[in-house]
């Protein structure tokens, strides 16, 4: 035999080898896979992506259990929910309610300045601040609203109907003047709030109602910072002036004006930085949720300082809070109950005004 044959016959020696030895490592690594898929209980059993069910050892479905992950993120399945619409009632109750979910996301369509039933607001809709009409979770939803009132409430010092809250709305948030309570628009917006707290036990609150309500930061809020995230995060749709956008037939905003005489008055509730940072930070820039928040606690407390520490129209409320000491510890008008400035009543920091209350408390 040549010297050239012998040096092929112990490469084609050598190859073989690397040829079988990686067939053995494909048979077990097959293998592996194989053991660990036939013998994982049903509990173990991943639901396959496209709906199909994992394959026992004769190929027939196996029925995964609920503690199987079914998905990348586990959503939260305890926040409440807004009830289907496919399953409203019919006829004229059907329609009541329907009006009054449009009436909640294009209120200045038929009571802004260019209403076609009144002109009794500033041109924003109630669902610029109770986002998707109403129904987003930790999004200023009206599930509890039905359940809840009527109620006592420290700022009038009286006993509220789901009539008065309305309106509060529409001559603070709104900027405007109050909705006739015998009006259809009036008995429409009921019949929608009512129809979504229709499954919420009356008196009780729903996990998701209202907002999510942050820490209280170490420091006070910080308008300066504050502008530079407005700056990155919300000019695009509420404009360096804070004007916002509105639709081409100038009816309603499709971005809301966050400052100046379009916007929400001194008395509505996101003029209290502790609501509006809530706000921002679960919902805010547009796409954001309390799973995925865009903005820093700290970033939303800023920019809720920033927006309301601008110019915008001023309620006279000196008829509100006759008990100083049930003053929310963020409202930013005097008198008080405690030693602490309207400055630091307004930006904070809060720890110390909180640890009085409970002291007095």
């Amino acid at each position: 035999m040549t010297d050239i044959q012998t040096e092929a016959k112990k490469s084609l020696i050598v190859v073989s080898r690397a040829l079988v030895l990686i067939v053995i490592m494909f048979i077990a690594v097959v293998g592996i896979f194989l053991g660990l898929l036939f013998d994982a209980g049903p509990s173990q059993q991943v639901k396959m992506s496209g709906g199909s069910s994992a394959l026992g050892p004769t190929g027939t479905p196996i029925t995964t259990t609920s503690s199987a992950p079914v998905a990348e993120k586990p959503i939260s399945n305890t926040l409440w929910q807004a009830p289907d619409e496919s399953k409203l009632p019919e006829g004229s109750e059907r329609e009541l309610i329907l009006y009054g979910k449009d009436l909640i996301a294009h209120t200045a369509k038929y009571l802004g300045p260019r209403g076609t039933v009144a002109a009794i607001s500033n041109g924003m809709n109630c669902q610029n601040c109770h986002l998707d009409a109403g129904t987003k979770p930790w999004g200023n939803n009206y599930s509890a609203v039905y359940s809840t009132y009527p109620k006592f409430r420290a700022r009038s010092g009286t006993n509220e109907t789901v009539v008065k809250r309305i309106n509060d709305c529409f001559e603070r948030s709104l900027n405007g003047k109050p909705l006739d309570s015998t009006s259809k628009e009036m008995e429409a917006m009921i019949a929608y709030m009512k129809w979504l707290g229709s499954g919420v036990e009356k008196g009780k609150q729903p996990e998701g109602v209202g907002l999510k309500k942050l820490a209280y930061l170490d420091r006070p809020a910080d308008p300066k910072k504050g502008a530079a995230v407005y700056s990155n995060k919300c000019v695009t749709c509420h404009g360096s002036a804070g004007e916002g956008i509105s639709t081409p037939d100038k009816t309603e905003y499709l971005f809301p004006p966050l400052w100046g005489k379009n916007s929400y008055n001194d008395g509505a509730g996101l003029y209290r930085i502790s609501n509006f940072a809530s706000y921002v930070r679960n919902n805010m820039p547009l796409g954001a949720n309390h799973e995925n928040p865009q903005l820093s606690e700290e970033e939303s407390w800023d920019v809720a300082a920033y927006v309301n520490s601008q110019s915008r129209p001023h309620k006279d409320q000196s008829r509100d809070w006759k008990d100083y000491s049930k003053k929310p510890i963020d409202f930013p008008f005097g008198p008080y109950a405690d030693k602490f400035t309207e400055k630091e009543h307004k930006l904070g920091p809060f720890n110390a005004i909180a640890s009085f209350y409970k002291k007095e408390n």
